[in-house]
């Protein structure tokens, strides 16, 4: 990775888009430390410490710490993700969409439009949710019209503001610029975190406890970031074999090829999608203004729901909520992997192009065949998510380490960004070459 980056600065046009691309997120972590006018900065630290829930922990790390403290950039990209998921889901339901999508540039282009008018709408409809749900209960100054309003415009700007900076990463600078800017968020609270770390386990011990302490961390932490990349980086390639034809005077044809599946097709979605439906409930009682009676029978629901409170040895009883987590991590993995990849249509399009799996009849035999390897790999992956995902659950439960602002998620999106981003690099610096070979 050093490589790279060293050979990319040393190519003038590569490194005046890797400086670009670095300025811009200058620019971000600049709103992120923005105060909201009219806004109690420190009402969510507050709230989060009070109430002993994680429903936001994900959204706080994706945000750079924004979110809890209320910066102009509160929500950060995370109403064009959400718009971004909408979109490829609507673009398998809708065929009018589908259509657009393989019209080719022009389509995607135009559904690029309509992702950044439904960001600004997502925006819009948090940003009120937030100002007037939390705004009477101290998130707001004053709980007025006009401050309400204040709130309200400056949440949903920052959010279109970030997703303009995003796409002026991607035309300008190295990479999808909409991923750098939620990795350069994750990344920023890791010190934040290494202290938590340092003060839990190494603070106030002797040198040869916290040694050993920071050796094993270190060592826990570069044996899952192995694991993401091997997660990542792993596919099943199924060998296509297409058969020769005449065309003309000429034999063409009767190359092989192989169709790469990836193990972790759905990527960081299922985890999301996850996370997002065991946080719903607590979301709507803090919405709602409700305290929480733990004592209770739906107390109890919620407290199993949330993951700060698994692999608490005083409660072993809530675990029961991660059995929930696993199971809708492999159902979300599935789901997602069904609308994303139709194994009938990829047969169908072998078949047309004179391709075929070695030793499967073309047709609905190859769509079979592709069908049960999938089901194969995809469990595969969503058990590698779910080891990735539960970690740091477990140390934070066991160890009674204060919450984290990243874990197995935001491992996976940095992973899987620091090599998407490597491969522009190296592909920005590969056109650089051939260009040069051919003005010579």
């Amino acid at each position: 990775m050093l490589k790279t980056l060293r050979n990319a600065f040393k190519i003038k046009d590569v490194r005046k888009k890797l400086i670009y691309t670095f300025l811009m997120l200058v620019v971000t972590r600049i709103g992120s430390q923005l105060p909201i006018p009219g806004v109690e900065t420190s009402f969510f630290k507050d709230f989060f410490a009070q109430n002993n829930n994680d429903a936001f922990g994900f959204f706080n790390a994706v945000t750079g710490s924004s979110f809890t403290n209320m910066s102009v950039f509160a929500l950060s990209i995370t109403p064009y993700i959400t718009s971004s998921i909408i979109m490829q889901l609507l673009t398998i339901a809708i065929p009018k969409l589908e259509e657009m999508q393989q019209d080719g540039e022009d389509g995607r282009k135009k559904i690029a439009e309509y992702t950044r008018y439904v960001t600004v709408a997502l925006a819009l409809i948090e940003s009120i949710a937030m100002a007037m749900g939390f705004g009477g209960q101290g998130l707001l100054r004053e709980y007025n019209a006009l401050s309400v309003i204040i709130a309200v415009v400056t949440m949903t700007a920052g959010s279109a503001l970030l997703m303009w900076i995003g796409e002026r990463i991607t035309e300008n600078g190295v990479g999808n610029g909409i991923s750098i800017v939620l990795l350069f968020n994750i990344i920023s609270s890791f010190p934040s975190d290494a202290s938590t770390l340092y003060t839990r386990f190494m603070s106030g011990k002797s040198v040869a406890v916290a040694a050993v302490a920071a050796i094993i961390i270190i060592a826990v932490i570069v044996a899952i970031v192995v694991f993401v990349i091997i997660l990542q980086d792993g596919e099943r390639r199924i060998p296509v074999q297409y058969s020769k034809k005449m065309q003309g005077r000429k034999m063409v044809g009767g190359q092989a090829t192989n169709i790469p599946l990836k193990v972790n097709t759905a990527g960081v979605i299922p985890v999301i999608f996850a996370s997002s439906i065991m946080s719903f409930p607590v979301v709507i009682s803090q919405f709602m203004g409700s305290r929480i009676n733990y004592e209770s029978i739906g107390g109890h629901i919620l407290a199993a729901l949330s993951s700060s409170n698994w692999f608490k040895p005083e409660r072993p009883a809530y675990t029961i909520g991660l059995v929930v987590y696993i199971a809708l991590i492999i159902v979300f993995a599935y789901f997602y992997t069904s609308i994303t990849f139709n194994p009938l249509e990829v047969a169908n399009n072998m078949k047309k192009s004179g391709g075929f799996i070695p030793g499967i009849r073309p047709g609905k035999p190859t769509s079979d065949y592709l069908n049960s390897i999938l089901n194969y790999i995809v469990f595969i992956g969503a058990c590698g998510l779910t080891i990735v995902c539960i970690i740091p659950i477990m140390v934070s439960g066991l160890f009674s380490v204060s919450r984290l602002s990243f874990g197995g998620t935001s491992l996976i999106i940095i992973v899987s960004v620091v090599l998407e981003t490597l491969k522009a690099i190296e592909s920005q610096m590969l056109v650089r070459y051939y260009k040069g070979f051919l003005n010579d």
